[in-house]
């Protein structure tokens, strides 16, 4: 397609997507189903106008997945709930890791046994497809900040959380193949890879999110009153945290996620402070009180609009690709048979197991066992391990695997998102 074709082609899609919002509420259907179905239709399954090669194009693949996370993981955590409570937060911190494990650990026992994959392949695929998507998953997640729906909030805490938690078992593959320093039994790995990686990474999150938080709060305060940009800030916030940690050899993903959660904490705990301030001491006359003194808005309420419509523009261009991407023999049986062993068998084993012993209600536990929606995240961890020197016949493998999950995600999910949550909330919505 030339360049005037394809501005008259995406420029299309949004129109219509901009005037059917009120009908495509009432379908069946989620917008990442539309994307991928006129990809499809464009792509070299059906008419041929377009196609993508995501191994040649590997570098601006990885580019643009990883920028649609970082967006999408800042704004799930300025949608957690205030302030935090750890019981709360634990369903979502046991599927971020003992579930994480669980599953990575039997996608890849399918990998060797049912695939026929050498061991460092099968952990690296099941690093890939075992994160729920933070991008893809907008109908299943938080709607805005201090939305209680307790499902929303375990779902979008857990996309949150997995996808800095998957890349210890990324690098395990890229080393179990060579690729990457594990050091002696292992011990490298779970030194700098686990136990560092991750500690740092919420550590350098936590600090920046808190201190962009007070210092907004104070440059908005009184006497200054200066005008902020939240849309930059928030911007800048995802970059700095981003930049440290990847300087700091920290995973970036969990450090955004809890930078955007110690943002939107900080500015609520520092409004209520201010708010008790106001009722236990006296308006001085000609002062402004500390209530009028307190900022009028936050950086991350402000930022949140921008923030859910570049999600929206990444899903389109990105399931767009991916369609593009999808020819008729792509489609193996090896694919389908690991996509319905992740849905239908290793996502709810991984979920029964992780949520043992805690006071998550049967409909939340059943729901979150099928909604572990594949997406963007998978296509970024495939694409950072073919940037880092996996090779071509395993590439084009994993390739294979992981785009026929990630398609089977979206129409499989897509499809009972609707009609399965208006269950959930015809029978009362489980509250926080």
């Amino acid at each position: 397609m030339t360049t005037a074709q394809w501005f008259l082609f995406v420029g299309a899609l949004l129109l219509f997507m901009g005037v059917t919002p009120t009908l495509l509420k009432r379908l069946p259907v989620t917008p990442a189903m539309l994307y991928l179905a006129v990809g499809l239709l464009m792509g070299p399954t059906v008419l041929g106008v377009f196609n993508f090669n995501p191994l040649k194009e590997s570098a601006l693949l990885e580019v643009l997945t990883e920028v649609a996370v970082l967006i999408s993981l800042f704004s799930a955590g300025v949608k957690m709930p205030v302030p935090f409570n750890f019981r709360q937060w634990r369903a979502p911190l046991l599927l971020a890791s003992v579930s994480m494990v669980i599953t990575v650990g039997l996608v890849a026992a399918f990998g060797v046994w049912g695939l026929g994959l050498p061991l460092g392949a099968a952990v690296l695929l099941g690093a890939i497809v075992a994160p729920t998507d933070p991008v893809l998953a907008t109908e299943v997640q938080s709607r805005h900040p201090g939305d209680r729906d307790q499902l929303r909030f375990t779902l979008t805490c857990e996309a949150g959380l997995n996808d800095g938690s998957a890349f210890p078992f990324v690098m395990l593959g890229l080393g179990l193949l060579g690729l990457h320093q594990l050091g002696d039994n292992g011990l490298q790995w779970v030194a700098v890879d686990i136990v560092w990686a991750t500690t740092a990474g919420i550590a350098i999150g936590v600090l920046c999110g808190a201190l962009l938080a007070r210092m907004s709060w104070w440059l908005r305060g009184a006497p200054q009153r200066h005008e902020l940009l939240d849309d930059f800030l928030g911007l800048g916030l995802i970059g700095v945290v981003y930049g440290l940690s990847e300087w700091a050899n920290a995973w970036g993903f969990l450090a955004v996620f809890f930078g955007a959660v110690a943002l939107r904490q900080t500015e609520v705990l520092l409004a209520r402070r201010a708010r008790s301030d106001a009722a236990a001491e006296p308006t001085v006359a000609g002062e402004p009180s500390p209530v009028e003194a307190a900022p009028a808005s936050t950086v991350s309420e402000g930022s949140l609009v921008f923030k859910e419509h570049a999600e929206r523009l990444s899903e389109l261009v990105l399931v767009l690709l991916l369609g593009g991407s999808l020819y008729l023999d792509s489609w193996s049986w090896a694919a389908v048979a690991l996509a319905l062993f992740l849905f239908f068998v290793a996502r709810p084993l991984s979920v029964s197991i992780g949520l043992l012993g805690t006071r998550v209600v049967s409909p939340v536990r059943g729901m979150t066992a099928w909604f572990g929606v594949r997406g963007i995240g998978s296509l970024y961890y495939l694409m950072y391990a073919i940037q880092h020197g996996l090779p071509e016949d395993t590439s084009i493998q994993l390739m294979q695997l992981t785009l026929i999950v990630v398609t089977l995600s979206i129409v499989l999910h897509g499809i009972s998102v609707k009609p399965l949550m208006h269950l959930v909330w015809e029978r009362g919505r489980p509250q926080g």
